[in-house]
This record gives structure tokens, C-alpha cells and sequence, in this order.
């Protein structure tokens, strides 16, 4: 499945959880459940998935982690927010740099309209 394919099943998903969840849970909450949802979809689904730093000719284990990863091939990083900030969107597109992923979704749970709190990121590689 392409990106584009995972990434339409994907925001299904995103707005399946928060109609049932609603705003104002811990990301921890959204995760979860977004997981579960994703899984349930036969999909391969990874949680807090390190995500090293390579620098010259080493690997650092630096605490990176990714929320979700989709089939390999699809970041999901899970917020809940007041606001998301400049910085937040930058660590997904580092987060796609850094594992060579093209595609990432910033999603923030605690809004009135998830619609528009679904930030899709590009790795242009």
C-alpha cells in the first residue's frame, strides 16, 4: 500500500477517535487507541519506536521516539495540545529525516475540529 492510501485510512481512523474520545485526554489516551483502531484495520502498527541519531559513522540513542509508525511507511505524531507550536511541526519533518520515511502526520487531539488539526508532512529526501 502506498502513502497516500495509508495516510486517507489513516485520518479515518484519526476521526473515529475523536468522535468517540473527544478532546482533552492525554496523548498517552490517543495513542492508544489510535493503535488499537489502526491495528484492527490488519495493518502493522509500531509505538514509541526509537528513532536514533546517526552522526558520522555512529548511531547515538538520544531518546528520539516515534508515536506511530504505519506499515513502515507513515509517521503519526500525537498531540494534545492548547496550541501546537513552530517547533512541533519541525520535529516530525526531523523525525521523517531522520528515518528516511516520506510521509508523517501531525495530529493534535485536543481541538473543537479535528479537520483542521491534521498537519500532513513531506520528506522530500
Amino acid at each position: 500500500m502506498v502513502e497516500n492510501d495509508l495516510s486517507y485510512k489513516i485520518r479515518g481512523v484519526i476521526f473515529k477517535v475523536f468522535s468517540t474520545l473527544g478532546p482533552g485526554l492525554y496523548e498517552s489516551a490517543y495513542e492508544a487507541v489510535l493503535a488499537y483502531e489502526l491495528k484492527k484495520l490488519n495493518l502493522i502498527v509500531e509505538q514509541q519506536v526509537p528513532l536514533p541519531l546517526v552522526h558520522e559513522t555512529i548511531s547515538l540513542d538520544v531518546g528520539y521516539r516515534i508515536d506511530i509508525l504505519v506499515e513502515k511507511k507513515v509517521i503519526i505524531e500525537v498531540k494534545s495540545l492548547e496550541n501546537l507550536l513552530e517547533v512541533h511541526h519541525k520535529q516530525l519533518l526531523t523525525y521523517l529525516k531522520l528515518s528516511g520515511i516520506r510521509l508523517g502526520l501531525l495530529v493534535n487531539f485536543n481541538t473543537p475540529d479535528i479537520s483542521k488539526s491534521i498537519f500532513r508532512k513531506v520528506n522530500d529526501l
